[in-house]
């Protein structure tokens, strides 16, 4: 029998669906979104199950990377794949609530939860977390970061402020603040989380004036923002894994068909963007340092 729909599938009506869907995210970012205790609870909840695995995994002696704790096969393709200079993302959502493998639908919010892994060749492992523990210490930006410093540092503790600029249909900038804790766990393996502390939409003024929304009373693009990093040195360079877990309003019924390949597509890329600007900004800085040769 013959599709009863024959465009569907074609490129020409994919674009037009994803069109209509960006007409009609926009027209939804226009209007404000509240973040409710509801929605605070089931972010906390999430987190504290994903906290208690990731410590478990860090202390176990079977492997340190998320990737290591996969099925044998699975862990060992996607090794093999990073250290060939792929850069792996996988969706990490699962359980109650989960509409794919990316992202999780909780009352009054939508949580975003992706894993980005990265070879950086011809860095010594030294240098790489010297520059995770000392962000202050580099001298570029990652291209969603317009600014960037240290609040405080105590220890293995500091605060971070990041000006963000993220886009997703569209343009957001934010202010915000992370509680980033390190933990070298021996020679070879470091663990850094960060937590926010703070996320505040800027609304731009006449003037070039800026305005803080109050939190979560704003578009809800980005409500919460956690970042689970591991670093493990490796024969030519430093593996390193990313786990973010995000959290926003959630996508209105009506548009969930259409804009949710949109909206996954669009944490993938930008989890892809990430990962591929670490090991670019990592391997420019070292190799400014090295003498210059006659």
């Amino acid at each position: 029998m013959p599709d009863a729909n024959p465009m569907r599938r074609t490129p020409a009506a994919r674009a037009a669906l994803a069109a209509i869907a960006a007409t009609l995210l926009a027209a939804l970012a226009a209007s404000a979104a509240d973040l409710t205790p509801e929605a605070v609870k089931a972010w906390d909840d999430y987190v504290s199950a994903r906290e208690r695995r990731i410590e478990a995994e860090l202390e176990s002696t079977e492997g340190f990377l998320a990737m290591d704790f996969q099925n044998p096969q699975a862990a060992a393709a996607e090794r093999r794949s990073v250290l060939a200079g792929e850069v792996s993302v996988r969706g990490m959502a699962a359980g109650a609530g989960a509409t794919s493998g990316t992202s999780v639908q909780v009352p009054g919010g939508e949580i975003h939860h992706l894993r980005g892994a990265v070879f950086i060749p011809g860095v010594p492992y030294e240098f790489t977390v010297h520059r995770a523990e000392h962000p202050e210490d580099g001298d570029g930006l990652q291209e969603d970061v317009l600014d960037s410093r240290v609040l405080w540092r105590e220890g293995g503790r500091y605060r971070l402020f990041l000006k963000l600029e993220r886009t997703q249909v569209v343009t957001v900038v934010y202010n915000t603040e992370h509680d980033v804790r390190v933990r070298r766990l021996d020679d070879d393996r470091l663990a850094i989380f960060s937590v926010s502390a703070k996320i505040a939409e800027v609304e731009r003024l006449a003037g070039g004036r800026e305005r803080e929304k109050p939190e979560g009373r704003d578009r809800g693009f980005l409500w919460r923002m956690n970042s689970y990093w591991r670093y493990r040195r490796v024969p030519g360079g430093v593996l390193v894994e990313c786990e973010s877990i995000t959290m926003s309003r959630p996508v209105p019924g009506l548009l969930e068909r259409m804009a949710r390949p949109m909206v996954e597509n669009i944490a993938a890329t930008a989890m892809g963007r990430t990962m591929r600007s670490l090991r670019d900004r990592l391997g420019k800085a070292y190799a400014d340092m090295l003498p210059r040769k006659p």
